[in-house]
């Protein structure tokens, strides 16, 4: 008995629901790490550094703490590799521009003018519709599934496909919900 037959419409749900929270959260993530008026850690935490012969996420190489609301100070954890990571933050489109102390790098976070703000709206805005799009494909994929579903009356489909559409509209709008959020943010003066 192939896997397609033993598939059932609550299992193609859940696997759809499963594909829709990891879209959400990934564009959670993304969209917090575009920065704001305000200093986070998480807005490190898209950036990548040569350390060890790899690229490794910031967050596996130091600690990252918002001690004011317009400074992150980096604490490497191997103080070899404080120049890397201060030239990953350098180099990242986050525009940022990082000083080593001693031990730590203090990366000050300049005031946002009216340019700069739009630039990062737009930018949220391509980050969010990323997150629909993938929203999108996993009910796509799930619909097709349903489709192909052997021993089932259409009506439980068609039923399937509606409660299909509205988690995609719930998603969706979580969604937005953190893109209006976040758009607030970066206007907010």
């Amino acid at each position: 008995m192939s896997p397609a037959v033993t598939t059932t419409i609550p299992q193609i749900m859940k696997d759809c629901r499963s594909a829709m929270d990891k879209a959400l959260e990934s564009a959670r993530r993304e969209l917090g790490s575009i920065r704001s008026g305000k200093a986070s850690p998480a807005m490190l935490d898209t950036i990548r550094v040569d350390a060890y012969g790899q690229s490794m996420p910031l967050n596996q190489l130091a600690s990252v703490t918002a001690p004011e609301p317009r400074l992150l100070i980096v604490t490497p954890w191997d103080k070899g590799q404080t120049k890397a990571i201060e030239k990953a933050i350098r180099e990242s489109d986050l525009g940022l521009d990082p000083a080593i102390q001693g031990a730590i790098i203090r990366v000050p976070l300049p005031s946002l003018n009216e340019q700069r703000r739009r630039d990062l709206v737009k930018v949220v805005h391509k980050l969010a519709e990323e997150g629909r799009i993938a929203i999108r494909h996993a009910r796509t994929e799930a619909r097709d599934r349903l489709k192909k579903l052997d021993k089932v009356s259409e009506d439980d489909v068609k039923h399937g496909e509606k409660d299909l559409q509205k988690l995609h509209d719930d998603f969706i709008g979580k969604v937005d919900d953190a893109l209006r959020h976040k758009e607030a943010e970066i206007l907010e003066v």
